[in-house]
């Protein structure tokens, strides 16, 4: 019989390795992601904030507004006689010496009625070449009219009017004489003693000038005006009509000491006028008038008096300043000192048509340097940032054997330009202001343009330093 032989008991040591792990990569680019966010909202809340401000197109007017009191050369004309008063003539209209401005009778004359009986409305009426001047007029007006010169409304108001007026007076003066000769009344007529406006109006202000004006005439609840109208009872010796003998005109206002020594020290002579009636502009001669210790001043016009001849005072407004240009926050403008060197020195060199400068160096040696202008004067003066060249720095004129030595500085107002990411000085050349704001000339070489970008508070960065990127 075979024999089996007895196997040995055998063990196997299993030994746990663990599982190599892989790089997760959307947990990597979070995880960069993340910390890039915790730095930025660090250094926002923990850095400069910086302000940018879009430059644009603007005005600043500065104006002071006023009561007015109006000074003409007129006449209050009175009755010859007493009657009941029938006009010739149309309020505003022009006349000639010897023309007939109004008569008197002894009853009231029925001037509604022509001799046919027609309304006197319809014996007025305008003939054909009259309407066609003023829709010729208004045609003109409808195809040249701009919505931000509103006051040529006014001014074509004043020119139908005016056409009007004419063509009436010729109509109103043929029918009135056909009523006085067909009312067989005694009626006297009576004419202008010299050419002039007439105006149905009278206040007792007449005969004021400018040497006998007061404060009390500046008193509006103290002032009355009478009103003229056909058919009214008229006693000799009655204002019957005013009557404007000059184009000439003045606007008195009562100024404060301080607007009227400004005025005075800045030798103002002459100064642009806006009517709030009409807002009509004028130019006007300026003159002060001191009188018992009160400031007045004196606007003397030569045109334009008709538009206001039924008024005695007018609010207006004295436009001391009317500047347009490119309209910046004052907090943006800072000074900054350059060097000044003659522009002769400048030239172009390297590979590019970069400005530059001939630098000498020690050894005697001329080396081409770029430099940035940031202004240039008339004398022939460029303006250089300090950062670009040293003081004491000697200069080769081109083509020449002159140097200058850097040394001269001036001082430039100017703002930082950001267009580019960073700050870069612009010079601005400051033409009026308010309480918050420059105009500054626009289209200025080494200046500001339309739509760039500065610092709202140029104190809050440097010359060159990177803001965007």
């Amino acid at each position: 019989m075979l024999s089996r032989t007895p196997k040995k008991n055998t063990s196997v040591d299993i030994k746990k390795f663990r599982a190599r792990r892989e790089l997760n990569l959307g947990i990597f680019l979070f995880a960069i992601v993340f910390i890039y966010l915790v730095i930025t909202i660090i250094m926002y809340f923990t850095g400069n904030k910086i302000s940018v401000y879009e430059v644009r197109e603007g005005s600043i007017v500065n104006d002071h507004s006023y009561t007015g009191l109006i000074l003409r050369q007129e006449t209050a004309v009175n009755a010859e006689a007493d009657g009941y008063i029938s006009y010739y003539q149309n309020e505003n209209s022009k006349v000639k010496r010897g023309t007939y401005i109004y008569a008197l009778s002894p009853e009231k004359l029925d001037t509604d009625k022509n001799m046919s009986g027609q309304s006197a409305e319809n014996a007025g009426s305008l003939n054909p070449e009259i309407q066609a001047g003023l829709i010729y007029q208004m045609q003109g007006f409808n195809e040249n009219y701009a919505s931000n010169s509103f006051s040529a409304v006014y001014t074509l108001k004043n020119e139908i009017n005016t056409s009007l007026q004419d063509a009436f007076s010729s109509t109103r003066t043929e029918h009135l004489s056909t009523v006085i000769a067909e009312s067989g009344l005694e009626v006297a007529s009576y004419p202008s003693a010299q050419d002039g406006i007439v105006a149905f109006t009278v206040d007792g202000y007449e005969s004021l000038t400018e040497d006998t004006f007061t404060a009390e005439n500046f008193d509006k609840t103290k002032y009355e005006s009478a009103e003229l109208a056909d058919q009214m009872r008229i006693s000799a010796g009655s204002p019957v009509y005013r009557l404007i003998t000059s184009e000439d005109w003045s606007v008195i206002v009562q100024l404060d000491r301080e607007t009227a020594e400004q005025l005075r020290s800045d030798e103002v002579s002459s100064i642009k006028v806006r009517i709030d009636k009409d807002s009509e502009t004028l130019w006007a001669d300026f003159s002060i008038i001191t009188r018992n210790g009160n400031y007045y001043g004196c606007l003397d016009f030569d045109n334009s008096m008709i538009r206001y001849a039924e008024e005695r005072y007018l609010n207006i407004e004295l436009i001391l300043e009317d500047e347009s240009g490119l309209k910046i926050p004052k907090s943006s403008v800072i000074e900054e000192k350059f060097y000044v060197i003659p522009e002769d020195y400048i030239t172009a060199g390297g590979n590019s048509s970069s400005d530059g400068l001939m630098v000498q160096e020690e050894s005697g040696e001329a080396v081409f340097h770029p430099v940035d202008i940031y202004d240039s004067s008339d004398n022939g003066e460029v303006y250089i940032s300090r950062d670009d060249i040293s003081e004491g720095t000697v200069l080769i004129k081109p083509e020449s054997s002159e140097t200058y030595t850097v040394g001269k500085t001036k001082t430039l107002q100017g703002v930082y330009n950001i267009n580019k990411g960073y700050a870069v000085f612009k010079k601005v050349n400051i033409l009026c202001e308010n309480d918050e704001y420059y105009i500054v000339q626009e289209g200025e070489s080494y200046g500001l343009y339309n739509y760039d970008h500065i610092v709202q508070d140029g104190s809050s960065v440097k010359a060159e330093e990177v803001l965007f990127q």
